[in-house]
């Protein structure tokens, strides 16, 4: 029996160590399995991102070298907007993705599954400072290591964590149907009802899906099984342009 104990005890030690999705439960009691992104993938997104502005600011500084002391100024604001405003720029506007984040597929959201938006942005990388500490990110690859979600101090401060695009993985076979953007501003809990119809549709029969549907009818009068099925599939995609 102590044998048994010791083996079920590593078995769940090692599965904790191989499950690395968070998981949000929803009111409807469906399950949102995100795929976290360890240290790896995000010291590559990190590596192509510092590799972009570097060469950025060359080509800056090549082409303000020849202004004198109103090219250094320019130069000097744009070192400043790369240092502090590149990540904001484009996690907030490009749907949580900077151009390193997104060659390696990931995106940054906030904990509870939402796009991130500007404030909960500002403040993960106002941190980044204090991650950096005293050199290398050691304060931040110590952070994301030790923590369950693969947090760096920025994160935990602001509430966001980063994942892999396809994030719920229960949501795969809304996927699959081609996605039509909502029109309308969404709670978080009309959205996940939405996304839950998204992942039950498939198995339900036509007449119970079109009146599961209907329900939506006051915020979508013209609201059908399929375009519901749609606004499913546009939600889990993570693209909020309209």
């Amino acid at each position: 029996m102590i044998a048994e104990a010791r083996h079920e005890g590593t078995s769940e030690r090692c599965h904790s160590l191989l499950d690395t999705t968070y998981n949000i439960a929803t009111p409807e009691g469906v399950e949102l399995r995100l795929p976290v992104a360890g240290i790896g993938s995000r010291s590559l997104a990190w590596l192509i991102d510092a590799i972009i502005k570097a060469v950025a600011l060359t080509l800056f500084s090549i082409l303000f070298g020849f202004l004198g002391k109103f090219g250094d100024g320019i130069m000097l604001l744009c070192m400043f907007l790369a240092l502090w405003f590149y990540n904001v720029l484009f996690e907030v506007l490009n749907h949580g993705a900077t151009p390193g984040k997104r060659a390696l597929g990931l995106r940054v959201m906030n904990i509870n599954g939402t796009p991130v938006g500007w404030s909960a942005s500002i403040l993960r990388n106002l941190i980044r400072f204090v991650d950096t500490l005293p050199g290398c990110y050691a304060f931040g690859c110590i952070s994301v290591m030790l923590s369950k979600h693969f947090q760096r101090l920025g994160d935990l401060a602001a509430g966001t964590i980063v994942v892999y695009k396809n994030s719920p993985v229960a949501l795969s076979r809304a996927s699959k149907t081609p996605p039509e953007p909502v029109k309308i501003p969404l709670s978080l809990d009309e959205q996940q009802a939405i996304v839950s119809f998204g992942e039950r549709a498939s198995g339900l029969n036509s007449e119970r899906a079109e009146e599961l549907a209907l329900i939506l009818k006051p915020m979508f009068p013209a609201i059908t099984k399929d375009r519901l099925s749609a606004y499913a599939s546009w939600l889990v995609s993570g693209d909020r342009t309209p």
